[in-house]
């Protein structure tokens, strides 16, 4: 069974790798010729617009952009952290929910095999492509960047670990909710809102120390780039809590799944 599910999700696992990857190809392509001695300065003085805190959001008042790893440090991030956030999110919404979608699970009930067996297949194959996703992710950056300047590798490696904190608990909240469904046509709309609420938390919690406590609400604050930018460090607290949130969720998900009336 497993095979079969790491052949079937196998697709959606490419798609969103090759819309990372070409993107940041796009960006590593045309950057030397956008970031000039003369388009710096034209960048300089627009960012110089913006209030310091939304800079601080996009973590610009810690790194320029004048590096192609400057960029991946701030704005790129961004996007990583979403598109990582809306496949994990995704992933864990329909993996499991499918069965009944497709009908198949009216098979897999025919078969010897449990429940809770069905869901450690599910579980195994969307940690092993969250992962692979990260993994294949980080490698193309690594090659890209080893090719167009010098960068600090320690500071590369931690910050390209850092999405598995978010991805990990937005795959195990996503599967547990789709216990409560039946249709994967529900649950899109379910993972990527929750992905930009999450996110939106995050960011606003940057802006004003009024509302700091926004951060202890989203998942995002888990990824702590900032802190890997300043001191070259992961915050354990961050990893335990990621790996607690996980758990958590992946054990009702049992709890729930067993209990629930297929269709």
């Amino acid at each position: 069974m497993l095979k079969r599910e790491l052949k079937v999700n196998l697709k959606f696992f490419i798609i969103w790798l090759l819309i990372l990857v070409i993107m940041f190809l796009v960006v590593y392509l045309i950057y030397p010729y956008v970031i000039t001695d003369e388009g710096m300065k034209d960048i300089d003085e627009l960012l110089k617009v913006f209030p310091a805190e939304v800079l601080k959001a996009f973590n610009m008042d810690l790194e320029s952009i004048s590096t192609a790893f400057g960029w991946v440090k701030t704005e790129g991030f961004v996007f990583v952290l979403l598109a990582i956030g809306f496949y994990s999110s995704t992933l864990g919404g329909t993996i499991l929910l499918k069965e009944e979608d497709d009908k198949t699970i009216e098979y897999l009930n025919s078969l010897p095999i449990t429940r809770s067996k069905i869901v450690t297949n599910k579980v195994i194959v969307g940690i092993i492509y969250i992962l692979l996703l990260i993994l294949l992710f980080g490698l193309f950056n690594y090659i890209a960047l080893t090719i167009s300047e010098d960068f600090s590798v320690k500071e590369f490696v931690l910050l390209s670990i850092t999405p598995i904190f978010i991805a990990l608990p937005l795959f195990g909240i996503n599967l547990f909710i789709s216990t409560f469904l039946h249709k994967t046509k529900k649950t899109a709309g379910i993972c990527l809102g929750m992905v930009f609420i999450f996110y939106l938390l995050n960011m606003l919690s940057e802006l004003s120390t009024k509302v700091e406590f926004l951060k202890y609400f989203s998942i995002y604050t888990l990824a702590d780039v900032r802190n890997v930018i300043s001191t070259t460090s992961i915050d354990i607290n961050m990893i335990i809590i990621s790996l607690v949130i996980t758990f958590v969720f992946i054990i009702l998900t049992y709890i729930r799944y067993n209990k629930k009336e297929l269709v």
